[in-house]
């Protein structure tokens, strides 16, 4: 608990000295949470998983708990202070990929992706059934924090780029953007890697700032408007196979609420991951042939490039073992893994290859 309260202690100092702790927004049976996110507001996907679990929220709860949405920008700016501001109290709850705060902890990383990490599907499995919630809920405690999932990208394009990546050497000074411990292996391949909030990718790239970036996949980067700037996609990518998406409550305004209405916030979540992951599903298919009959080239990296990607996010993780609540998630999560990839490859792996040589 030490580490929480000098998180909290820092947060109130970077986010000025009007930010005081908020006492909870209650009139008459009725109250209010205030959810800060990552995202810019309107942000194709992200930002639509934010607005479902609020307005979820308020509909089971027949208006009584209301959740106020504060995109990226219009309470806190910049990724870092999302999470401050609700470990601090300035905020009550928070909607982001946790990965962007693998700087307070490197485990934040198991509960949005991870290279060389799950799909969705055994994401699922881990989260719900194989003990990856209760480990996301003790990573939480130490920063004062009750966390869910809400919401999940799906599989993750490998990016855009200036130029075709033939070798892992084009990566040698290549700027780029990628969060996580994904950018920390591509860091390892000489990058210079930064981690920037979605609504500014689009003029860092066009500036010349950034000579590439991942964001999410065909549907999401076809509306940041990528396509404008560069033609090269590449369409799979080894950081986020399956990158699942954060509600987290500031644990003491959380523990404030009546049972039932800690229950509202559970399942809207919980139903958020599901609808979110199905809404990226649905449009990316169609946004990838638009893209391509727009002159996107749809690439694939070649395999010495995924090799490299192996051996630095290996590199990556290693460096981190010794923390022992990370090696204790990353052998929950490697544990799951493998239990659930031995059945899906025996069974919907094997029909989808049957399926594909019966019915082409």
């Amino acid at each position: 608990m030490e580490r929480r309260k000098f998180l909290t202690g820092t947060a109130l100092a970077g986010v000025g000295a009007a930010a005081t702790l908020s006492a909870p927004a209650i009139s008459g049976g009725h109250e209010k949470l205030t959810m800060v996110t990552s995202w810019g507001r309107g942000a194709a996907g992200v930002f639509d998983a934010a607005q479902r679990v609020a307005d979820s929220v308020n509909l089971m709860s027949d208006g009584k708990l209301e959740i106020e949405i504060k995109a990226q920008g219009e309470l806190v700016s910049g990724l870092p202070a999302v999470f401050d501001a609700v470990t601090s109290g300035q905020a009550d709850m928070y909607h982001a990929a946790d990965y962007y705060y693998v700087g307070q902890h490197p485990a934040f990383a198991f509960f949005t992706a991870v290279p060389f990490g799950m799909v969705p599907s055994e994401m699922h499995n881990w989260y719900y059934h194989l003990g990856g919630h209760e480990l996301h809920r003790e990573l939480g405690e130490e920063f004062g924090l009750v966390s869910f999932l809400g919401g999940n990208t799906g599989p993750q394009a490998g990016g855009w780029f200036r130029k075709e990546i033939k070798s892992a050497a084009d990566f040698n000074g290549l700027k780029f953007r990628m969060p996580g411990l994904g950018g920390k292996a591509l860091g390892k391949l000489g990058a210079s890697v930064q981690t920037l909030p979605g609504g500014e990718i689009y003029q860092a790239l066009a500036s010349g700032a950034l000579d590439g970036t991942e964001w999410i996949g065909p549907w999401a980067d076809e509306k940041a408007g990528f396509q404008e700037i560069t033609k090269f996609y590449y369409t799979s990518g080894f950081h986020e196979p399956g990158a699942a998406l954060s509600v987290a409550t500031n644990a003491d305004r959380f523990n404030s609420l009546s049972a039932s209405n800690q229950k509202i916030i559970e399942i809207a979540s919980g139903e958020c991951e599901q609808w979110s992951l199905a809404q990226f599903k649905a449009n990316n298919s169609l946004a990838l042939t638009r893209l391509i009959d727009g002159g996107v080239k749809a690439l694939e990296f070649p395999d010495d490039v995924w090799d490299a990607f192996g051996a630095a996010s290996k590199e990556v993780m290693d460096e981190n073992m010794d923390d022992e609540l990370f090696k204790k998630t990353y052998d929950s999560m490697q544990s799951a893994m493998r239990q659930s990839a031995n059945w899906d490859q025996l069974s919907a792996g094997a029909y989808v290859a049957q399926r594909t040589r019966v019915l082409g």
